[in-house]
């Protein structure tokens, strides 16, 4: 007994020496009002991490901030607006001389049957997942390049990987984040020792769902409540997880899925 105790101890302090210690460190959270995004903010916040809440739902992220545990700031943001993203930044700015980590989280998930033709719907997704997360690693590159460091978490989702009849739009809007993480590492890993992260959950207990206007769709899937699902917080931890490694590691892809599901 006295044997296995010990060994216990010494990988305790194999493990705490090597992580990286994140108190204090600055992480922006956009789609931070909700979800998977509030989810993470959280589980940053318990390390001690200054979080940055990003959503348009200022007054939810203000709640948000006064629940956490560690100091945090507040800033209305909207992924799908250059100018909306420009001005977050310059805010965050003001108050940070720099930024660690951006997790970019805000999503949307109208899924729709390409014969439906929900046009709108479709480029919205784009502008959301894509285009959103552009516009925010545009912002966060000078700074990152700069300090010669940086985390960059891009929230994709296994749907990236496995296609099904009415997640052709969403599924190719995740596709598209998780071939951006490999050539953004590709890039700025070697050069400026920015480390990139794609994490690609399968079902989480979201109101993502709530997005699907399209009726046809909606009769034909079973969303009903014996659907494995995951809670948000073991997308959070997959994070933290991430992020806490030293420097020297890149964590590339995680992907998640609930227990049930292949």
């Amino acid at each position: 007994m006295k044997t296995f105790v010990l060994w216990t101890s010494v990988i305790v302090v194999f493990l705490s020496k090597n992580n990286m210690n994140l108190k204090n460190k600055i992480a922006v959270v956009t789609g931070a009002s909700s979800g998977i995004g509030k989810a993470i903010a959280q589980a940053l916040s318990q390390q001690e991490c200054t979080v940055v809440l990003a959503s348009r739902s200022t007054e939810t992220l203000k709640e948000i901030s006064q629940s956490l545990p560690h100091k945090s700031s507040v800033v209305t943001m909207d992924v799908s607006s250059t100018d909306s993203v420009s001005q977050a930044f310059k805010e965050i700015y003001t108050t940070y001389d720099h930024i660690d980590i951006l997790v970019n989280s805000a999503g949307i998930m109208p899924l729709t049957y390409i014969k439906n033709r929900h046009l709108d719907e479709w480029l919205d997704t784009i502008d959301v997942n894509v285009k959103g997360v552009l516009r925010c690693i545009y912002e966060v590159l000078p700074a990152m390049k700069k300090q010669n460091k940086g985390h960059i978490i891009n929230i994709a989702s296994v749907d990236g990987k496995e296609l099904y009849e009415g997640g052709a739009v969403y599924g190719a809007s995740k596709a598209a984040l998780i071939a951006l993480s490999k050539a953004l590492r590709m890039e700025l890993s070697p050069e400026f020792n920015i480390r990139i992260t794609a994490i690609e959950p399968g079902t989480v207990d979201t109101d993502l769902r709530e997005d699907i206007t399209d009726q046809e769709l909606l009769e034909d899937k079973d969303y009903g409540g014996d659907e494995p699902k995951m809670d948000a917080t073991a997308i959070a931890e997959a994070v933290v997880y991430a992020v806490q490694q030293p420097e020297s590691v890149n964590v590339n892809e995680l992907l998640l899925k609930p227990t049930g599901k292949s």
